[in-house]
């Protein structure tokens, strides 16, 4: 999962990178926030996946 995080971080920056030579500014904002925003809801559902295993640890269930 880390791995893919930083895939998407890795391919994110090299967009923007491109997008910003090229003169496309905007959408090099674009790219950068729906890749954080992609990254965002990884995040939230490993910590939701996590919060699952713990109620079973601890709830027996």
């Amino acid at each position: 999962m880390i791995f893919k995080i930083a895939g998407v971080g890795l391919v994110v920056a090299f967009l923007h990178t491109i997008l910003e030579q090229v003169g496309k500014k905007e959408y090099a904002q674009w790219v950068t926030l729906l890749g954080f925003v992609y990254i965002l809801f990884l995040i939230v559902s490993i910590v939701e996946e996590l919060f699952d295993k713990i109620r079973e640890v601890f709830l027996f269930q």
